[in-house]
């Protein structure tokens, strides 16, 4: 039992699967840096730090010694992987990785090392763009997970007067919690313009896409940034050609410094996926975390992607000259021509207050982690390991489908990391809309969640939390075993068994409308 209370947390998303051959090579290249340390300066515990001159070599010699140390096969692979992809110089690159891994240093440059940004930009690349790549290049910021790299861009754009109090923010929901919150904080003020996805449902099964008429409210001018969860967080679809489609032409005609925020830690679960920042690379603030699908939650693995030809450099540039003289002085410590400093390092700084900027940037072996984490998923490991995750996700979804005798919506596109449940949606499908309406007018929309969780000790939110429907429940699949999902479906289904009774009992019985038997929520 948790500190919570309950036994199971089919809400939070922390997957309980874990990568474990980068983690072994993680640790492998520590024993490495740890043998460089102490062939500097050996004494009582005391090392120094790790020489680049002829490191490179000295790995292969170290790698050759120790055979049968865990992870120090892969380690070598991704070494050798990185080599002939990147052409690095080899001293370079081993020593940046042995420096990192052993944390003897501040991170320099602070936005990301040098190394590793090419290492991560490639397998964004590789996750995010697949087949269709945006021109030109994308510069990084190594970030403690997702959530600070959100803070960090809403922080950065309102220091720097691209957002200011009372704009116009659209929010694409359904959405993750937070995207909800934060746009809403007293310290920012925006006015939120909601972009829903639609209720409409086809034989009462939620479909989740966004109407043309939803998306085209980013079409105003006054609406100055669009936040999206893509593939969607709760109810998971990715929005699909069509709407990326869609506001392209917005950014092309009506809005043209339209600033998007997309979030993609879902996107590796989903087949052929294709991130709008390649679609709108201009436009596009990239955010992305490693820990759903290395199930690293605790490393705080994230990074902020920003294309070096971008519109919000330009917006900078013509800035009022007297706000521009003041930030100005804000970022003179950092450079003589500080006029010139990019949005992106601009980030970095403005992540901590500017003057103890050596302060800033994610630690050095968080980066080292996230380096081998990169590299292992561009070898044929991992992307076994990506179909294997996938596998999993899938058997999970049917499981709960099958014990609740629910429906979603056939979506390849869907990653089943989680998913919402409409049980409205649900009861109107296999009942008709008087229980519907029965259950709406009799109970309140957290009802069926409390009884769930009286059940189950399963802790899964109600949707209307993420902005979607009141009467909805949030599960994690990654979150819980393949049992667990059978279970808490089948205890959903009791649940509605209960209303039906309910329902048949009341003043006015009308009885249920499906026969008996039927494959539904009642059972």
């Amino acid at each position: 039992m948790s500190e919570s209370g309950f036994s199971l947390h089919a809400g939070r998303g922390n997957p309980n699967w874990s990568a474990t051959g980068p983690r072994e090579a993680f640790h492998a290249l520590g024993y490495f840096a740890l043998d460089e340390s102490r062939r500097v300066w050996t004494a009582d515990n005391l090392g120094g730090r790790p020489e680049g001159r002829g490191i490179g070599e000295r790995f292969d010699s170290w790698v050759r010694r120790h055979p049968q140390l865990p992870g120090v096969e892969l380690l070598a692979a991704c070494v050798q992987y990185a080599m002939a992809r990147w052409a690095f110089d080899k001293d370079e690159f081993v020593h940046e990785l042995a420096d990192a891994v052993t944390g003897d240093n501040y991170p320099l440059p602070g936005r990301m090392l040098a190394h590793a940004e090419h290492i991560v930009r490639g397998y964004l690349g590789f996750e995010m763009f697949g087949t269709r790549p945006p021109k030109g290049d994308m510069s990084l910021f190594a970030t403690e997970g997702a959530a600070a790299a959100m803070c960090y861009v809403f922080d950065s754009l309102v220091k720097n007067g691209i957002l200011a109090e009372g704009d116009k923010v659209a929010l694409m929901a359904p959405a993750f919690t937070p995207y909800v919150e934060v746009p809403e904080l007293d310290a920012y003020g925006f006015e939120v313009v909601e972009v829903r996805a639609s209720r409409s449902a086809e034989t009462g099964v939620r479909q989740w896409h966004y109407p043309r008429e939803e998306v085209a409210k980013l079409a105003d001018p006054a609406v100055r940034l669009v936040c999206v969860v893509n593939p969607g967080n709760p109810p998971s679809p990715a929005p699909g050609d069509r709407v990326a489609e869609q506001i392209k032409e917005v950014v092309a005609t009506a809005n043209p410094r339209l600033l998007i925020v997309t979030d993609d830690v879902y996107g590796t679960f989903v087949p052929g996926f294709h991130s709008l920042a390649a679609d709108v690379p201009r436009n596009t603030l990239l955010v992305y975390s490693y820990s759903k699908h290395f199930g690293c939650t605790g490393w705080r693995l994230g990074v902020i992607g920003l294309h070096d030809d971008n519109v919000i450099d330009e917006m900078i540039a013509d800035l009022p000259q007297e706000r521009k003289d003041r930030l100005a002085r804000r970022y003179r410590s950092l450079t003589p021509e500080p006029e010139k400093l990019r949005f992106i390092d601009r980030l970095v700084a403005d992540s901590r207050p500017v003057a103890p900027r050596h302060t800033a940037g994610l630690s050095l072996p968080q980066q080292a982690m996230m380096v081998l984490f990169s590299l292992f998923d561009l070898l044929e490991e991992g992307q076994a390991y990506k179909e294997r995750v996938r596998q999993i996700l899938r058997q999970r979804l049917d499981l709960l489908l099958e014990g609740a005798r629910m429906q979603t919506a056939d979506d390849g596109r869907r990653p089943g990391h989680h998913v919402e449940l409409d049980l409205l949606a649900e009861a109107e499908r296999v009942h008709g809309k008087e229980f519907a309406d029965f259950l709406e007018k009799t109970y309140e929309p957290a009802d069926p969640v409390l009884r769930l969780a009286a059940r189950t000790s399963a802790a899964a939110p109600p949707g209307g939390g993420s902005d979607g429907p009141a009467w909805s429940v949030r599960i994690s699949l990654a979150d819980l075993d393949d049992m667990d999902c059978l279970k808490i479906g089948h205890q959903l289904r009791e649940v509605f068994r209960e209303y039906v009774a309910e329902w048949t009992r009341s003043p006015s019985p009308r009885g249920p409308t499906g026969e008996a038997g039927r494959p539904g929520a009642a059972g």
